[in-house]
C-alpha cells in the first residue's frame, strides 16, 4: 500500500492542520489503497518540547505582540535574512531522517514551512528522494518554507506565484494557484443576501481568546438592527458569557468539528466578521461572503491583512466606532459591494485548480511518476 505523509506543525488545532485534514479527506474520497498519515515533527522529536514551544508561542503573542511582530517580520518574513535561526536544522534533520526511514512514505505534503525547510535541506544533501509538495496556508510565503528540491507548490494567489517566479528558479509547471485549500463540504455558490430586514452576521476568531473578540462582543450585545452568530470554538468563557446576556439577537456556537455544519452556517449568514487567518478567509471567499476584519494578530495575520486590503477583498472595521453602523453602511452601499464583487471575481479567476478533483489529480500524478521511477530503478 502506498503512503502519503502530511506535515503540519504543533498539535494544537490551526490552519495548518485544517488544510492537511482537507487534503486527507479529498484523497480519501477519490482514491483507494493509500495510507494517509499526519505527523507533527515537534511532537515526534519530543512531546515536552512541543508543549513548551506551543505555550511560549501563544504567551508571546498574548503578552508581547509588538516584539513578536518585530521578530517575525525581521527574521522570518524578510528574505534578506533567510539564514536567521538556522540553528534548528541540525537538531531536527536527524529526527526527520529517522522518521522517514520508519514510515517509508511515497509522497510528503507539508502545510507548514518548518518541516518543508527540513526536507529541503535533506534533499540538497542527497538524503531524501521522496517527492514533496508545499501547500501554503497564508497569502504570502515566509522564508521558513523550503523551496530547493520541493517538487510542487500549491499557491494562494497569482501574486504569490509571480513573486516566487521572480525570486527562485522553480519552474512554472511546478506551481499551481489553488488558493488556500477549502474542504469539499464547504460548497462554492453565489451568495444572495437572504436576510433583507435584519442581516445576519457570522463572528469568528473567538476560539483562541486572542485578539479583540472580547471588546467586539460588547458591541454585539448593544446592536439593535443585526443578528449575530458567534463561533466560540473551545472558548467556553466566551460561550457562557454570551449565554448569560440572554439576548435573542446574539447566538453563541460551540466548537464544530463537522464541515457540513459549518457550511450550513455560512449559508445562513450575509457577511462574516473575522481575523485574517488564512483558512477562514479562504472559506469566506469561496462562499462569496463579504468579509469584515475586526483585528489581526501580529506577524502572519498582519501580512495577510495587508494583501487582502490591497486586493479589495475585505472591509476593515474601526473598533473605536459603532460596529453595527459600519456593517449596515457597507452592506447597503451598492457602490462598495459592487467594487468588492469585482475584486472577488478577479481573485477567483486567478485560481488554476478550483476543485478538489483537480488537486487530487495533480497529487496522484506526482505519486504515479515517483512510483514509475522506483519500478525502473
Amino acid at each position: 500500500m502506498n503512503k502519503i505523509l502530511f506535515f503540519p506543525l504543533f498539535r494544537m488545532q490551526s490552519g495548518h492542520h485544517q488544510v492537511a485534514d482537507t487534503l486527507i479527506d479529498m484523497l480519501n474520497k477519490q482514491t483507494n489503497d493509500i495510507e494517509l498519515k499526519k505527523i507533527d515533527l515537534l511532537s515526534y522529536t519530543n512531546v515536552s518540547l512541543e508543549k513548551m514551544i506551543t505555550s511560549s508561542y501563544l504567551n508571546w503573542i498574548r503578552f508581547a505582540p509588538e516584539t513578536y511582530n518585530f521578530v517575525y517580520k525581521n527574521f522570518f518574513y524578510d528574505s534578506s535574512k533567510e539564514n536567521a535561526f538556522k540553528w534548528y536544522q541540525r537538531i531536527f534533520q536527524k529526527k526527520m531522517e529517522q522518521l522517514l526511514a520508519i514510515e517509508k512514505p511515497d509522497l510528503i505534503i507539508c502545510t507548514h514551512g518548518f518541516p518543508s525547510n527540513i526536507l529541503s535541506q535533506l534533499k540538497r544533501k542527497g538524503k531524501c528522494n521522496i517527492p514533496v509538495i508545499n501547500v501554503y496556508t497564508d497569502y504570502f510565503i515566509n522564508n521558513v518554507w523550503g523551496l530547493d528540491g520541493i517538487d510542487l507548490h500549491f499557491l494562494p494567489s497569482q501574486e504569490v506565484k509571480e513573486s516566487l517566479i521572480g525570486k527562485s528558479k522553480i519552474s512554472k509547471q511546478n506551481m499551481f494557484v489553488t488558493g488556500i485549500p477549502v474542504h469539499g463540504e464547504i460548497t462554492d455558490n453565489s451568495r444572495i443576501r437572504k436576510n433583507c430586514v435584519r442581516p445576519k452576521i457570522l463572528v469568528s476568531g473567538g476560539n483562541s481568546g486572542l485578539g479583540r473578540i472580547q471588546k467586539l462582543s460588547d458591541e454585539l450585545k448593544k446592536s439593535t438592527h443585526l443578528d449575530f452568530l458567534v463561533l466560540c470554538g473551545k472558548n467556553k468563557k466566551l460561550y457562557n458569557e454570551i449565554i448569560s446576556w440572554n439576548v435573542d439577537h446574539v447566538t453563541p456556537i460551540p466548537y464544530l468539528s463537522s464541515r457540513s455544519e459549518m457550511n450550513a452556517i455560512y449559508e445562513e449568514v450575509d457577511a462574516i466578521i473575522t481575523k485574517p487567518g488564512g483558512v477562514t478567509i479562504s472559506e469566506a471567499l469561496h462562499k462569496s461572503l463579504p468579509i469584515f476584519v475586526h483585528s489581526a494578530l501580529p506577524g502572519q495575520e498582519e501580512i495577510n491583512l495587508k494583501y487582502l486590503k490591497n486586493k479589495g477583498l475585505i472591509f476593515n472595521l474601526d473598533i473605536k466606532k459603532s460596529i453595527e453602523q459600519q456593517l449596515i453602511s457597507v452592506l447597503n452601499d451598492k457602490v462598495q459591494i459592487d467594487r468588492w464583487k469585482k475584486s472577488l471575481i478577479s481573485y477567483k479567476k486567478g485560481l488554476e485548480l478550483q476543485n478538489p478533483e483537480k488537486m487530487v489529480e495533480v497529487i496522484m500524478s506526482l505519486l504515479s511518476y515517483k512510483l514509475n521511477l522506483s519500478s525502473r530503478a
